[in-house]
């Protein structure tokens, strides 16, 4: 198990390209709208970092950091599909994941206000290759409701595995480890 675990995490670090959900397959309701973030790896470690950073601050940021995520990525998406051209999104998504794995490394007590204008930031990105697929799509509505649960869900997952680690001894280490680790991967795209 392990060593599968080890062969997928080796093919998708040599084959970066893989992991960047950007591409229209045609089909565009709510399933093609959920999928994006979730198979998307670039979108699915920033979603998580997100839930991540967010447990680790705790308080009332484990749902306002996440939920700050949410409401700028659709206006990403609304800016997207409006056709409003961002400079190098792809760039932007890639320096999230590195971003927010450094953040979660670092493991400092970020003021939530801060913390919620740092993921924002990145969210425009994110929302914006959601929207620019969404004009190309048969049902528009779909599949922003389905990349937006999609993103909540991821987030979900991180706040769970954040908050996990973190009631454990030895959990915030591995947190930190884990970021390090999410900001490896950001910048293996990065330079890719």
């Amino acid at each position: 198990m392990k060593q599968g675990l080890n062969i997928f995490i080796a093919i998708l670090l040599a084959f970066p390209s893989l992991v960047f959900a950007h591409e229209i397959d045609g089909a565009g309701g709510f399933t093609s709208g959920f999928s994006h973030p979730v198979l998307g790896f670039d979108h699915l470690l920033a979603m998580l970092s997100v839930g991540i950073l967010s447990a680790q601050m705790g308080g009332k940021a484990i749902w306002k950091v996440p939920a700050t995520f949410v409401v700028v990525m659709l206006f990403g998406g609304v800016l997207g599909m409006k056709g409003i051209d961002f400079i190098s999104v792809e760039l932007g998504i890639v320096f999230s994941v590195l971003a927010l794995g450094i953040a979660i490394a670092a493991n400092k007590q970020l003021p939530a206000f801060v913390a919620m204008i740092f993921v924002g930031f990145f969210a425009i990105f994110h929302g914006h290759a959601h929207g620019t697929e969404m004009p190309y799509l048969a049902e528009p509505m779909l599949y922003a409701l389905g990349f937006v649960v999609g993103t909540a869900v991821i987030h979900i997952a991180g706040v769970v595995i954040g908050s996990t680690l973190v009631k454990f001894k030895g959990g915030q280490q591995l947190l930190r480890l884990l970021g390090a680790g999410i900001s490896g991967v950001g910048f293996h795209m990065l330079v890719m």
